[in-house]
């Protein structure tokens, strides 16, 4: 194949343009969660522990939500708890594991935050599309995510 013909690749188009989108989005809703005093991270893992049973998660497995090491996720909850938005509770069950388990505090923070960040959502991205399309991409995102990203298949969506 010749370098030209590399260059004209559509699967560079594609990837591309998600690289692009997603940058987008991030830059259109990074507002939002800045406004409110909290990271992109922070929002993401607040939001991951208030969809999960009980409001909380084994410090791996939010690591795992997170795309973060066992230290990174470490500083996210030691940050959180600093705030006040989360605490972190030992397994009684084996004193190896923890969780990190949102706080009345974060729950509040959550309700004052995501009507502004799914207006954004709606906004900038899921009122962009018809039912159709947004359920074909949600569909279309689930497959690669499960291929590329097996460990979170587990997660809630």
């Amino acid at each position: 194949m010749a370098v030209t013909d590399l260059f004209d690749d559509p699967r560079l188009t594609t990837v591309g343009l998600f690289y692009e989108a997603y940058d987008g989005l991030v830059a259109k809703l990074e507002p939002t969660w800045k406004a409110n005093g909290l990271s992109g991270l922070d929002l993401n893992a607040l939001i991951r522990l208030s969809r999960s049973p009980n409001h909380r998660l084994r410090m791996t497995d939010l690591a795992t939500q997170t795309s973060l090491s066992t230290s990174g996720v470490t500083r996210l909850v030691d940050r959180l708890a600093k705030a006040g938005l989360v605490a972190r509770e030992l397994d009684p069950a084996d004193r190896r594991s923890a969780y990190a388990v949102l706080t009345e505090a974060g729950t509040r923070r959550l309700e004052v935050v995501l009507p502004e960040y799914l207006a954004a959502v709606e906004r900038w991205f899921t009122g962009l599309l018809p039912a159709a399309q947004l359920d074909g991409l949600v569909a279309a995102l689930r497959v690669v995510r499960d291929v590329v990203s097996p460990e979170a298949t587990t997660r809630t969506d």
